[in-house]
C-alpha cells in the first residue's frame, strides 16, 4: 500500500513538474514571439505613420492651393475695384473742371495710346477733326495745362506734352509777382533733372518770389489765358546776371494721364 502511495506521489510530482515546465516554456516562446512582432511591426508602423502624415499634408496643400486661388481672385477683384474707383474719381475731377470752365467751349476725351519710348513727348486721344478738333488747341486736366494738339486725324489727335524737349511753338505765360503785377515769359522746354518746365525770355528783372503762380497769357495762340501752368520752383541767373530762367513745377502728374479736356476756343479775360 505504501508503495502505491509513493508511486502516486511521484507520478503527481512528475506531472506537476511537466506542467510547470511546459508553462514556462510557453511563456518564453510567447515573449519571443512578442519581441519579434515588435521588431517587425516597428518599421511597418513607422511607414504607416509617414503615409498618413503625407496624406494629411497633401490634404492641407490642396486646401492651401484652393485658398491661394481664392486670395488671388480677391486681389484681382481689389485691383479692378481700385482701378474703377480711380476712373470714377478722374471723371469726377473732369466734371468739376468743366464747371470751372463754363465760359469755354470744351470737349472731354480719353487717352488711347502712349508710347513707352516717347512717354514724356506725346499722347493720343480719342477725338479728332470729326469733333472739330484743330491743331494748336490747349489740352488740360483738372491740375492744369498738359500740352497742345500737334496733329489730328478724323477720330484721333496727338497731344504734344509740355514735358517734351521738342518745343517748336513756345507757349506764352505770365508770372504773378504782385496783386495786379505780372512778368511775362515763354515755356522753352523741360528739365528732366529737376522735373520742371523751363521759362525763358523773362520780360524784366523784377524780383520773382519762389512759389509765384504761372498761368497762360492767351497771346498769339489758341490757348486761353488764365490756365494754370504751375508755380516757380527755382530761379537761374546767367553769368552776367542779365536774364533769368525760371524752373516751374507743374501740378500735373504726367505719369498718370487718363482723361483730358480740349479747350476749343479762347476765353476772353
Amino acid at each position: 500500500m505504501k508503495k502505491k502511495i509513493i508511486v502516486i506521489i511521484l507520478i503527481l510530482f512528475i506531472l506537476v513538474f511537466l506542467i510547470l515546465f511546459i508553462y514556462k516554456k510557453n511563456n518564453i516562446l510567447k515573449d519571443s514571439v512578442l519581441t519579434i512582432n515588435k521588431v517587425v511591426n516597428k518599421p511597418i508602423n513607422f511607414i504607416d505613420k509617414k503615409i498618413k502624415e503625407n496624406k494629411e499634408k497633401n490634404k492641407i496643400y490642396k486646401k492651401y492651393k484652393k485658398l491661394n486661388k481664392k486670395y488671388k481672385k480677391i486681389d484681382l477683384m481689389d485691383a479692378k475695384y481700385e482701378e474703377s474707383q480711380k476712373e470714377i474719381n478722374d471723371l469726377k475731377k473732369v466734371l468739376k473742371l468743366n464747371n470751372v470752365l463754363s465760359e469755354s467751349e470744351y470737349l472731354n476725351s480719353t487717352v488711347l495710346f502712349r508710347d513707352i519710348g516717347y512717354w514724356y513727348n506725346n499722347i493720343t486721344i480719342d477725338r479728332g477733326t470729326s469733333s472739330d478738333i484743330k491743331k494748336g488747341m490747349a489740352v488740360i486736366t483738372d491740375d492744369g495745362l498738359i500740352g497742345v494738339i500737334s496733329s489730328t486725324s478724323s477720330l484721333t489727335s496727338v497731344v504734344k506734352l509740355l514735358t517734351t524737349n521738342e518745343v517748336n511753338n513756345k507757349i506764352s505765360v505770365k508770372i504773378k509777382v504782385g496783386e495786379d503785377d505780372y512778368v511775362y515769359g515763354l515755356i522753352a522746354g523741360y528739365d528732366k533733372k529737376s522735373k520742371c518746365l523751363k521759362i525763358e525770355n523773362i520780360s524784366d528783372n523784377k524780383k520773382i518770389p519762389k512759389g509765384s503762380l504761372v498761368t497762360t497769357t492767351g497771346f498769339g495762340s489758341n490757348i486761353p489765358s488764365g490756365i494754370l501752368v504751375g508755380r516757380v520752383n527755382r530761379i537761374i541767373k546767367d553769368n552776367f546776371d542779365l536774364s533769368n530762367t525760371l524752373l516751374v513745377k507743374s501740378s500735373v502728374n504726367f505719369n498718370n494721364i487718363n482723361y483730358v479736356t480740349i479747350i476749343k476756343k479762347e476765353v476772353t479775360k
